[in-house]
C-alpha cells in the first residue's frame, strides 16, 4: 500500500466513524517528517480515542502495520504515526489550538474522496 493509499484509507475510515473536518495534506515536498498528514476532529475526548482506536485496528488489519502512538493520555489530541503517514485526531479545542491546517498550509490539500474508498 502506498503512502497516498494509506492516507486516503485513513481519511475514509475517520469519515465513516463520524470524524469531522477530515483533511489530507501532502507534505513530502516541504518536510522530511512524512509524506502525508491526515487531520480529523472528534466531538469529544471519548470520540477522539474511539476514532484513533478504530483507525489503528482497521488499518492494521489491512496490512498497514502497528503505528507509533502518542497522546492517548491527553484530553485533546491523539497521534498515530505510520512513518510516511501521520494521523492527528483532535478535539475541536485541540485542533484550534495547534492549528496544523494553517501551519501546513504550504502543503498540498488532497481530495481524498476521489478514487477508491477504504
Amino acid at each position: 500500500m502506498t503512502s497516498l493509499e494509506l492516507a486516503k484509507k485513513a481519511a475514509h475510515l475517520l469519515d465513516e466513524k463520524k470524524g469531522e473536518r477530515v483533511n489530507v495534506i501532502e507534505i513530502q515536498e516541504i518536510s522530511s517528517l512524512a509524506d502525508y498528514f491526515v487531520l480529523a476532529t472528534g466531538t469529544s475526548n471519548t470520540h477522539v480515542r474511539a476514532l484513533a482506536d478504530e483507525l489503528e485496528e482497521k488499518l492494521k488489519a489491512q496490512g498497514a502495520g502497528q503505528p507509533r502512538t502518542e497522546g492517548y493520555r491527553s484530553n485533546s489530541w491523539v497521534l498515530l504515526d505510520w512513518g510516511n503517514v501521520v494521523v492527528h485526531v483532535f478535539t475541536q479545542e485541540g485542533r484550534e489550538f495547534y492549528d496544523l491546517d494553517r501551519l501546513w498550509a504550504d502543503g498540498k490539500m488532497i481530495d481524498w474522496q476521489q478514487g477508491e474508498e477504504g
